[in-house]
């Protein structure tokens, strides 16, 4: 029965929407999730999922809205320039996105094209995605960050693009690398700009904490920074030094830690200044977090702080080491790069069937002749459930279920008897469940009971092309039905992907007091499409995935929010079958050359139309969407 008490924003509260989604996410009054911005209406995304489905687009498909990375754009840089002006700061600031976040076409060219106007600077950690920096669109007083360790050919780009006018800084990630930077710097008769990355003894806080540190893997020591700096001081190079870089960590999630290292970034800085070095930028690195299940805590899927907070804390403490020391006021550079991208992608994700104990079990032939003992216990438990003695009937249903495990392995108990035990198994947990919700207090026992009655619903995706962070390290992700939310959703479920691998499925979920073991789902509909979408998959996802299975990237949908609703701004297709095989070597020729010896020198002989038949779906498979089509 439906409850009427339930509204939207129980639904809000029970996915914890308006906690994580940084005002972009809200329900409407229809039940329907919706995205916006200040500037734009409202829009519903199973509209937009219903809208791309009609003309014939797959599912799983990934919807991205470039106004959300052109309002975390505003919102970073006008935190600092609100910190700045209130902190009578004397420098200005200059962000840098670090495209290995997310290279993906479309957020690299939004974040250089709409960030010109707030000097938006990008780096670079390849020789390959520097290529790709240098022919963006960006301000030319914007950075160009070279970080991660060089060869010749990635400084002699470098130099290049400072040749060609870019503000192109290399980043010494270790000290034997300004060797290379002053024999190509005269090679190519250019004067470098150069970075240094400083190792903090400051650690941050959450999943990466171990990044930062003594242990760190980029960075030098006191000593190696010291030498560099007296080195270009000899060489009368000392102006070619603008930039200190120092990197805590990434999604760092309490604001003392970043306190802390900036604290000693500014300190390293204005001991540089005492030494007659004037670095122009100081650039305190990434780690900028991601609020992912809106606790607001330091918990390593959250941050116990703002947008607003963080500007502060960065400016007013290198103001104060500055000051201390009458030091000049640098440039703050900032490399955030999950805070600006995270919030634009939404994965949605048809579920596709139900699997589990709360599922109408298959009819069982009868049991002939004397019936096990063991039936008949459960049978008595079923039918004695009270509030009286729920515990005691869920302990002993335990026992019998181990007992008939045993029975089972030694030959003493048919298949057909553990079938009815298993159902009457589960008849009583859910007996026992109904009991435990009107209870005031809940035995620890029974604090995995949501878990071990929990269904599987099986969606069309790959976690390991979609989600590979959870798979990897446990990052939690929000994961929210995107309609039916005026309904209270009366089912558990963990979710399980359509890959052949145990490991493809999410069992850990969010949760502003604790990780939930799975997650509230409405009832599947006969003939009704059911739609999950995952949020904040913006930052790595995209890049991380891998092709398990053969499962490529999914389709992409580019969605231009308006005053009006939306348009569609570029659909882009996911990977072809064809293309993943030939990622692993294949050629399709030959696959096909195969397929037709393959038959040929098979001894069942079939009819040539029935073989046709089978070679078309062959060819077309290959250039087909790698994931279920037809359900």
């Amino acid at each position: 029965m439906p409850n009427p008490s339930f509204d939207t924003n129980d639904a809000a509260e029970l996915y914890s929407i308006r906690a994580w989604g940084a005002g972009y996410f809200d329900v409407n009054t229809k039940g329907q999730l919706t995205v916006s911005t200040d500037q734009t209406q409202a829009v519903a995304l199973d509209e937009i999922v219903q809208d791309l489905v009609a003309q014939g687009h797959n599912l799983p498909i990934i919807l991205r809205f470039p106004q959300l990375l052109e309002d975390r754009l505003d919102r970073v840089n006008t935190c600092f320039q609100t910190a700045i002006k209130e902190s009578g700061f004397q420098g200005n600031y200059q962000g840098v996105y670090p495209i290995k976040v997310n290279q993906r076409r479309m957020i690299v060219e939004t974040i250089a094209e709409y960030g010109a106007k707030y000097r938006t600077g990008l780096e670079a950690g390849s020789k390959a995605e520097l290529a790709l920096i240098l022919v963006q669109d960006i301000h030319e007083e914007a950075l160009i960050c070279c970080n991660g360790f060089k060869d010749d050919d990635f400084v002699r780009m470098a130099l290049w693009g400072r040749k060609l006018g870019k503000n192109v800084v290399i980043t010494l990630e270790k000290y034997s690398e300004l060797d290379r930077v002053l024999r190509i710097s005269e090679e190519l008769e250019v004067k470098p700009a150069i970075g240094v990355r400083f190792k903090l003894h400051a650690k941050g806080s959450g999943q990466w904490e171990s990044s930062g540190g003594d242990d760190a893997k980029f960075g030098l020591t006191a000593t190696e920074l010291i030498s560099v700096a007296t080195r270009l001081q000899n060489l009368g190079l000392s102006e070619s030094l603008l930039m200190l870089h120092c990197h805590v960590g990434s999604q760092l999630t309490d604001i003392r830690k970043i306190r802390q290292a900036v604290r000693e970034a500014a300190q390293t800085y204005v001991e540089l200044f005492e030494l007659g070095i004037g670095l122009k930028y100081l650039n305190v690195g990434g780690g900028l977090a991601v609020d992912y299940d809106g606790s607001k805590t330091t918990f390593t899927a959250s941050a116990n702080y703002g947008l607003q907070e963080y500007a502060n804390t960065v400016v007013w403490t290198v103001l104060e080491s500055c000051n201390e020391y009458e030091a000049p006021h640098p440039i703050i550079v900032t490399e955030s790069g999950r805070a600006l991208t995270a919030h634009h992608a939404v994965v949605i994700m048809p579920v596709i069937d139900a699997l589990g104990p709360t599922q109408a079990p298959l009819e069982l032939p009868p049991l002939a002749g004397d019936v096990h003992s063991l039936v008949k216990d459960l049978q008595e438990l079923e039918n004695d459930i009270t509030v009286k003695t729920y515990r005691e009937s869920y302990n002993e249903a335990v026992s019998v279920k181990d007992t008939m495990h045993n029975l089972f392995d030694l030959g003493y108990l048919s298949l057909l008897e553990r079938a009815h035990i298993e159902n009457l198994y589960n008849r009583i947990l859910l007996k026992v469940a109904r009991v435990v919700q009107d209870v005031d207090y809940v035995p620890e026992e029974f604090e995995n009971l949501p878990k071990l009655l929990a269904d599987k619903y099986v969606c069309n995706f790959s976690l390991f092309q979609s989600l590979p962070d959870h798979w990897a390290i446990g990052q939690l992700f929000p994961i929210v039905p995107i309609g039916r939310l005026n309904e209270e959703p009366k089912r558990q479920a963990t979710l399980v992907d359509v890959s052949c691998d145990s490991d493809g499925k999410i069992t850990k979920f969010i949760d502003l007091r604790d990780v939930k073991a799975t997650l509230p789902v409405h009832d599947l509909r006969e003939g009704e499409a059911y739609h999950l979408g995952i949020f904040l998959t913006g930052a790595y996802q995209d890049v991380l995935g891998n092709a398990h299975n053969l499962f490529g990237r999914v389709n992409e949908a580019h969605i231009r929010l308006t005053d009006k609703g939306y348009k569609l701004e570029l659909f882009v297709p996911g990977q072809k079958a064809r293309r993943v095989i030939e990622n692993m070597g294949y050629e399709t020729s030959d696959l096909h050359k195969w397929l037709l010896e393959t038959i040929a020198e098979s001894d069942i002989k079939l009819p040539k139309g029935q073989l046709k038949e089978f070679i078309k779906l062959y060819d077309a498979e290959l250039v087909g969407y790698t994931y279920l089509e037809q359900m």
